[in-house]
């Protein structure tokens, strides 16, 4: 992905909104603020590294599916693949928007345990009352339709073929990114070091960028990912979000399956899925899971070597020779409390909203978000779906809207 040349400076003192952070969720507020024709104010983005080199947008698997324990999620998933599937409409019939893509290779939850078989049957009836197209396969029924895997230690799987799988994620950002300039959001290549309150402490007023300059807003939101409790920080706000590493393979092997390898998770907690037309991608997170520094994305090589390879091998067979050719680390947002997204106005700063905490299935959420986020700046109430179950409260509360189904 090339680097845009964002200026450093803003142009005005003042922005009506201002979202600290320019990757996927920061472009898809900004775009759908911006093409919203009730929307006819100033809009500032803040991106720290226009290169996005080490975003988590950049570093995404990049698909989408509706195998969630919660309906919300389920119902964003939703959304996102009746998005994905018209993008050119939403993009406003734009001849030169391209048409995206969903290659519904499915995911397969794999369960070797009666307790979490139970999960997934119960996951499937919710799912499945939602119109989502996840069936319970026996081990017999996996093999039948997946003759690679290995299965003896399995008691079920959980698949659907429906609007599940990879779609060019990084296409859409390009696209939200570009439109959103073109319709009147500045973007700058700056960062965020400050927020200034009102006396009342009950909206941010100014913020203090890192090159000395004030912007005060009328409404800021934090899309600053794996940096969101950081920058909330700043306003007094606490947010139970981190950074956590996860590691990623691509892969080819000496005999190619015959058939698209489903996005698989595996019991072990490895995952792995069609990489292209012949080639494969597994990812996995670290033996211990802290919290990561910012900056660290070193690879930890032992670990698919003794860890990763060997539970592939066991699960297909095929997969026992093969050659890694690309592998990178990356960052999930990281909601400590529930695995989900933190989403709307502060308790008390209420001009302060967030977009964040997604714990790894940000940019399959991003349409609905930046959707979301829209409606509420601009009507003061979600509109088209009802993201209310994310709200900060619960945080406050320690009141978990918990997500069991996390890779």
């Amino acid at each position: 992905m090339s680097a845009p040349l964002y200026p450093e400076g803003p142009k005005l003192p003042h922005y009506d909104v201002v979202i600290v952070g320019g990757a996927i969720i920061g472009s898809s507020i900004a775009w759908f603020l911006s093409s919203n024709p009730d929307f006819d104010g100033s809009l500032l983005v803040i991106e720290r590294d226009p290169s996005y080199e080490f975003a988590s947008t950049s570093r995404t698997n990049s698909c989408v599916r509706q195998q969630f324990s919660t309906e919300i999620n389920i119902r964003i998933s939703q959304f996102t693949a009746e998005y994905v599937k018209n993008f050119k409409d939403y993009m406003g019939g734009d001849s030169e928007v391209p048409d995206l893509a969903l290659d519904a290779f499915g995911y397969m939850y794999l369960a070797d345990n009666e307790a979490f078989a139970a999960h997934l049957r119960t996951n499937q009836k919710l799912q499945a009352s939602l119109g989502a197209g996840t069936k319970i396969y026996s081990p017999d029924e996996i093999v039948a339709a997946y003759p690679f895997y290995h299965v003896d230690d399995l008691i079920l799987g959980s698949h659907n073929l429906k609007d599940e799988g990879y779609f060019e994620g990084s296409t859409m950002f390009e696209w939200w990114r570009r439109s959103a300039r073109k319709k009147g959001a500045e973007y700058i290549h700056n960062e965020a070091v400050d927020i200034q309150l009102n006396k009342a402490g009950d909206r941010a007023e100014t913020i203090t960028l890192a090159t000395g300059e004030h912007v005060s807003c009328g409404t800021l939101i934090n899309a600053a990912g794996p940096r969101a409790a950081e920058f909330a920080s700043l306003a007094g706000i606490t947010l139970p979000i981190e950074p956590r590493k996860r590691f990623t393979w691509i892969f080819s092997a000496e005999r190619p399956l015959d058939q698209p390898l489903p996005l698989t998770i595996d019991p072990s907690g490895i995952h792995m899925r069609q990489y292209g037309k012949s080639d494969y991608m597994a990812g996995s997170p670290p033996h211990t899971d802290p919290a990561a520094p910012f900056d660290d994305f070193e690879e930890d090589h032992h670990l698919w070597a003794e860890h990763v390879w060997p539970l592939i091998a066991a699960r297909v067979p095929q997969f026992e020779a093969i050659r890694v050719t690309s592998s990178w680390a990356g960052h999930y947002a990281y909601n400590r409390l529930d695995h989900n997204a933190v989403l709307g106005a502060h308790t008390k700063v209420n001009n302060f909203i967030f977009a964040n905490g997604f714990s790894g299935h940000g940019l399959q959420q991003s349409p609905a978000v930046g959707r979301g986020i829209a409606e509420l700046v601009l009507y003061g109430t979600y509109r088209a779906l009802d993201l209310s179950d994310f709200s900060y409260q619960r945080i406050e509360e320690s009141r978990p809207l918990l997500e069991t189904a996390i890779i």
